[in-house]
């Protein structure tokens, strides 16, 4: 049963604490998911940016909205995120510790919501703040502000001080994972001690109890319209979360795999595997609307239709523009003027002639 987990172990004499090795590895389960996934939505936005690249623009935005449903449904069901449900573990609230509620009862509602928000809110926040931060980095070494401006000295005050946060971040994560290990301390993650919970094992109750209400929901039957159609909206809902969730158990080692292979360590295998020739320019341009911005002059800019200044390429395209006109049109359209070819800043080659 999908709701139960791909994998239900018998919980060992030992107690209901999991061990560090479960904790871990259900932390990084949701972390392989998203790169794999990315890199899919990529694949597809390259090979056809004008039907797909909103997917990939739009990413972040689109995979919050779905992880937001799909860790919803696993608390409201199960008291435990995607990943904790596949490793048989549960939430249960902090406090006195007389009787463990069942996974099927669900978690208070301030425990619910706080986990719902640190489970998907922070992940998100703090991955946002890795863009800005790469994107500023990037702004830092080809930047366009004058060196005196207010706005270039805070962002490089922000950049002197973000690797000291993030250290700060991480190590609290490392510092509450060797107090697991040692047994000072019942939570291996910050973040759900903030959330007023800890992990448990699931037991026998609470896989009966699961199965009885999955069968329960799979046979019950309304008779009243207005119930009916509250069931039927319900049934909606449950079912996208549903086939969410099973798809994922199904494909997730699959995406793990897809995340270890485009690792930086596997980069120049892939590269050798898969080495071409460079294909050459492409000619249907001639026939399409989009060749009006192609100068007769090789030397001219096809944006501002003077000689290029700070010639740039973008190595999407080959296109050769001035760096300012490249920079400017990229950062608002993400994709390159002529070709259409989704194109990010770093994509940008500057040239040097000869006699320069």
């Amino acid at each position: 049963m999908a709701e139960v987990g791909a994998h239900l172990t018998a919980a060992p004499a030992g107690g209901d604490r999991p061990s560090v090795f479960e904790a871990v590895a259900q932390d990084s389960l949701m972390a392989a998911v998203k790169p794999a996934l990315q890199h899919l939505v990529k694949v597809l936005a390259e090979s056809n940016p004008a039907r797909y690249g909103f997917l990939w623009h739009w990413f972040d935005e689109i995979y919050v909205l779905l992880d937001l449903l799909l860790q919803q449904h696993y608390l409201a069901r199960c008291s435990a995120s995607f990943s904790e449900n596949f490793y048989s573990l549960k939430r249960i609230p902090m406090g006195d510790g007389r009787q463990q509620p069942l996974a099927t009862a669900g978690l208070p509602k301030r425990q619910h919501w706080k986990s719902l928000l640190l489970l998907v809110l922070v992940p998100y926040l703090k991955g946002k703040l890795e863009k800005l931060v790469s994107s500023l980095r990037e702004e830092d070494e080809y930047s366009i502000h004058p060196p005196s401006s207010s706005w270039k000295r805070f962002y490089r005050a922000f950049l002197a001080a973000y690797p000291y946060v993030n250290m700060t971040w991480e190590g609290w994560f490392l510092i509450q994972q060797l107090c697991y290990i040692l047994g000072k301390a019942e939570h291996h993650s910050p973040m759900l001690k903030l959330a007023g919970v800890r992990l448990v094992r699931l037991t026998a109750e609470d896989i009966q109890a699961l199965e009885k209400k999955w069968a329960e929901t799979t046979s019950n039957q309304t008779h009243s319209f207005t119930s009916r159609v509250q069931s039927a909206l319900r049934k909606a809902l449950g079912g996208i979360a549903f086939s969410l969730s099973t798809g994922l158990s199904v494909s997730v080692f699959f995406l793990q795999f897809l995340d270890w292979w485009y690792s930086s360590e596997n980069q120049e295998t892939i590269k050798s595997l898969t080495a071409l020739p460079t294909p050459p320019p492409p000619v249907h341009l001639e026939q399409e609307p989009s060749s009006a911005l192609l100068p007769s002059l090789r030397s001219v800019c096809p944006l501002c239709r003077k000689v290029r200044v700070n010639a740039t390429a973008l190595a999407t395209s080959g296109f050769v523009f001035c760096y300012r006109c490249a920079y400017s049109h990229v950062k608002a359209h993400q994709r390159c003027p002529v070709t259409g070819y989704a194109t990010e800043l770093q994509h940008l080659v500057k040239l040097y002639s000869p006699e320069s």
